[in-house]
């Protein structure tokens, strides 16, 4: 049937390939569709391997059409000096930003990658920030990002300038964690029950937690083996 590729044939494949790359590039530069840009990307890394070119077509449709999924993976290059971009914390928080503010594919990503860098400090003029570190935790967190309400609980037991120590509010977000399936927020969860920190003491939601700690771990270590399979 026509129209139908045989991908046993080396040279149709790579005709194929070409010209798939020629139709992406025609959208992003010709159509200026973000999204064909995206795909023009993703092509160029994906397909070809070529790094240098992935970059600059993420760098314009995160600099030109503002795209957030160019922007985080733009960030993301930033953050190793892949492709032979400049190898920049500061930059790669500026992308994050940007993709975080976009509310596109990636945007729960990029606020929680803005959280880290800001919680690290690396990228900041003046060291930690830990409100604005706060601050991104916790839209990250209102994503579904588990990793974010876990980071947001611990931020918030230790407390740090601008960020005061929070016990109640951090068993909040321990137990937010543990319910999108983080392991240490069930299991710091079930030790401040065990403790009374931030609640009354509950010997049986201790062990509760305790157990889903356990049993996502367990699932982890299953889903380990299965994939080393």
């Amino acid at each position: 049937m026509a129209g139908l590729i045989n991908f046993e044939d080396e040279k149709e494949v790579k005709q194929f390939l070409d010209n798939l790359g020629v139709e992406y590039s025609y959208q992003c530069y010709r159509e200026k569709d973000p999204e064909g840009c995206q795909r023009l990307a993703d092509y160029l890394e994906g397909v070809k391997k070529n790094y240098e070119s992935t970059a600059q077509v993420l760098k314009h449709n995160c600099e030109v059409n503002a795209h957030g999924e160019s922007c985080y993976k733009l960030g993301s290059y930033h953050v190793t000096g892949k492709g032979d971009v400049a190898e920049c914390l500061k930059t790669a928080y500026s992308c994050f930003m940007k993709a975080c503010n976009t509310n596109g594919k990636k945007s729960v990503d990029a606020c929680h990658n803005v959280a880290l860098l800001a919680h690290d400090g690396r990228a900041m003029e003046g060291g930690t920030d830990a409100l604005t570190a706060r601050r991104y935790y916790e839209k990250a967190c209102d994503g579904g990002f588990a990793p974010s309400c876990f980071n947001l609980s611990a931020l918030l037991i230790e407390g740090s300038q601008g960020v005061d120590k929070n016990m109640s509010l951090a068993l909040k977000y321990a137990l937010q964690s543990c319910e999108l399936g983080h392991v240490w927020g069930c299991s710091n969860a079930s030790r401040m029950y065990k403790l009374g920190d931030g609640t009354e003491k509950d010997d049986q939601k201790a062990e509760e937690l305790k157990n889903r700690a356990k049993e996502l771990h367990g699932q982890q270590k299953e889903r380990q083996l299965k994939f080393g399979e």
